[in-house]
């Protein structure tokens, strides 16, 4: 008898649905909410409200997508952290009652580790790709910048991680800083790529082991722009693209030299990148090129799979359903969790 799993994702200001079958995808609808852009970052009232509003049409049509009826659900998957407690509640809530309603189990999910597994998302029609047990991801996106070891679907251990900012914080925030707008990381992104990312120079962090920390490039870039600006009030206009280029290349060589150390200590050459940030061309580029250059086999996710969305929740949860776990109906969201 087939698994279908529903898969449910609410942690920021996204609101997905998605349908899986065996680990096969049927669908996978999101609804993203533009109102945030005016406010510079996501304000966690107005998404809580927009997933409301959303939920009940977005799963609805995952359904219909994936020509599955709900009677038909084996189990429903959802993201129970981390995140915005008020969009993780309404996603919750929304799964118990539809449990309760379908009498079938609930699987709770740990956002992250979606991002993890997001390459196990099986395709008809496309080409399966995976990676082979263990291997390591670089896990970056605007909340988290970690190097996960990955043993099995649910075996993980964390080699390093950022001590302060993510790097997605990073970008959102200088790009904010430099009057570009938000989401900060498209928008330098693309602005890198008309520039010279050997331009300028900014500070590099010197932390030691396998982890992190993205606060002081911040720092070296609003000191260095404040005292061009002082110098010449046109600078940032004639300088913008490569300024974007410089920055963006100092997140890469942060990210990728504690990669390059993680590969060298465990000997292991199955590398992933996952997360929102995994979408950054310049990251991706680097990827290849490393993995050339090192004898990786490197595994780089599908755009649509970078971002927020249901389907990585709904083949985490097809794991979790497989290995006999199951959720209790007084189960809480949490905006932090301790570990995968």
């Amino acid at each position: 008898m087939s698994d279908i799993i529903l898969g449910i994702e609410s942690s920021c200001d996204d609101t997905s649905a998605a349908v899986i079958k065996d680990g096969w995808l049927l669908s996978n609808v999101i609804a993203s909410q533009d109102v945030h852009k005016a406010y510079g970052g996501v304000v966690p009232e107005l998404a809580s409200r927009a997933h409301e509003l959303n939920i009940v049409p977005v799963v609805s049509e995952a359904l219909s997508r994936a020509g599955v009826a709900a009677s038909e659900l084996s189990a429903i998957a959802f993201t129970r952290g981390p995140g915005l407690l008020g969009s993780l509640l309404v996603g919750t809530s929304f799964a118990k009652a539809l449990g309760i309603s379908l009498g079938i189990p609930l699987v709770m999910v740990n956002h992250l580790q979606g991002h993890l597994l997001a390459g196990f998302v099986k395709e008809p029609g496309k080409e399966v790709r995976q990676l082979s047990f263990p291997y390591l991801c670089l896990l970056v996106s605007g909340g988290n910048s970690q190097i996960v070891k990955v043993s099995s679907p649910l075996e993980y251990e964390i080699l390093g991680q950022t001590i302060d900012d993510a790097v997605g914080e990073a970008f959102d925030k200088c790009s904010k800083m430099l009057g570009l707008g938000y989401p900060g990381g498209p928008v330098i992104d693309h602005l890198a790529k008309q520039g010279d990312a050997n331009r300028f120079k900014f500070a590099k962090p010197h932390i030691p082991g396998l982890d992190y920390s993205f606060s002081g490039i911040k720092t070296s870039l609003l000191y260095f722009v404040r005292d061009q600006i002082a110098l010449d009030p046109d600078f940032m206009e004639k300088n913008k693209e490569d300024l974007c280029a410089s920055f963006q290349k100092t997140l890469i060589d942060i990210l990728m030299d504690k990669l390059v150390k993680a590969a060298k200590q465990t000997g292991i050459r199955e590398i992933a990148i996952g997360g929102g940030v995994s979408a950054n061309s310049g990251l991706r580029a680097r990827m290849l090129e490393e993995g050339a250059k090192r004898g990786w086999n490197v595994y780089l996710p599908e755009f649509k799979f970078t971002t927020d969305n249901a389907a990585m929740i709904a083949i985490a949860g097809w794991y979790h359903y497989l290995a006999g776990e199951r959720c209790a109906l007084d189960v809480a969201p949490v905006s932090r969790m301790a570990d995968f």
